[in-house]
């Protein structure tokens, strides 16, 4: 009998599995591609949200445990996968300027906001009022980790590419057994798969779709990820990221001419050169209706448990929220009250 059975391998699964392997147990996942939102992100890391100038949640604490988590991928891999990069917000306005002030002065932010206004040197963009930087933030390569981890994993046989079937899952006291596999504990760490999920589908995951640009931009030369009414991100040598935008109606991960569209108008209010649009994709992140992650054990199967609901910040969220569950299970620890999902459970039952 091995310790976990994994199902989903986007950076929630990832992260657990990563958590697993670090503390000696053994595992199995499963995982058939049909959930990209990881795969497609835009990967940055970002303490800050930019459209109020306001902390994020529990920021710190996941700056303090992805760092060295993601540090630690790259050991593992070999391969380069965090690549710090700066944030600059583009102002739109004088007042802007000054909220980005009076936030710079608070205590939770002050570590994270410089107070120096950055002049605008870069003549492909227009920013007349210039920029505020943040700090601590970066990009991770999270199609080049999630690739390189499938692959660690298969090469150990250890991942089995097919989807999880429900129907074959049987469940005891103290194990799961899921065809030939014997497990003490099942973690569903399936994005917006969660929805057909019969054990866990009475959870309000919202799924939310973002679609982002590849621009080739040689004159734009910025190594800096810019952030005005969308985000341009550098990735490699002329090439960029564009987005994202938010769809709540469209639950497919199909790329739209209508988001292109949309992306385009607000590209072309703040980039003064030529481009040329080389891509496009889209994928629907797992969001939550109270913007928390959904972390936690069933309320009636003791031995099933939930890892899901990162949204936009998943590369942020899921070493802590890995980390949280793995205390959960092994330690009998509570995980933080924000994402635990009996916050739902009880309700739901209850009615």
């Amino acid at each position: 009998m091995m310790d976990y059975l994994i199902v989903g391998l986007g950076l929630a699964g990832v992260s657990f599995c990563e958590t697993l392997e670090r503390h000696g147990k053994t595992f199995t996942a499963f995982n058939d591609g049909s959930q990209i939102s990881s795969e497609v992100a835009g990967g940055m890391y970002n303490p800050v949200i930019l459209k109020r100038f306001t902390l994020a949640w529990r920021a710190r604490e996941q700056l303090t445990l992805a760092l060295p988590f993601y540090s630690g991928l790259e050991k593992k891999l070999g391969a380069k996968l965090n690549h710090p990069l700066a944030v600059f917000r583009r102002f739109a306005s004088v007042e802007e300027q000054n909220r980005w002030f009076e936030a710079a002065d608070k205590d939770g932010l002050r570590q994270f906001l410089s107070t120096e206004i950055h002049r605008n040197e870069n003549p492909c963009l227009a920013a007349p009022y210039g920029y505020g930087e943040v700090g601590h933030t970066g990009r991770v390569d999270t199609k080049g980790l999630l690739s390189r981890y499938k692959a660690y994993l298969a090469e150990r046989e250890m991942l089995f590419a097919e989807t999880f079937d429900y129907g074959a899952l049987r469940i005891s006291g103290h194990h799961v057994e899921y065809k030939s596999i014997r497990a003490k504990h099942l973690v569903f760490a399936e994005g917006f798969g969660l929805k057909q999920n019969p054990y866990f589908n009475y959870l309000p995951l919202n799924g939310t779709k973002g679609e982002y640009l590849v621009i080739r931009a040689p004159g734009l030369n910025e190594r800096r990820a810019i952030k005005a009414s969308i985000f341009i991100i550098p990735t490699e040598g002329d090439e960029y990221l564009v987005g994202a935008n938010y769809k709540w109606k469209d639950q497919t991960n199909r790329p739209t001419e209508a988001s292109k569209t949309e992306l385009l108008e607000k590209l072309d209010s703040f980039l003064e050169c030529d481009y040329q649009v080389v891509g496009q994709l889209a994928g629907i992140r797992p969001t939550v209706t109270d913007r928390r992650p959904l972390v936690g054990r069933h309320p009636t199967h003791s031995n099933l448990y939930v890892l899901n609901g990162f949204g936009s910040r998943g590369v942020m969220i899921a070493p802590m929220a890995a980390q949280q569950l793995y205390g959960l299970v092994e330690k009998g620890e509570s995980v933080f009250s924000e994402m635990d999902c009996s916050r739902f459970t009880k309700k739901h039952f209850l009615n």
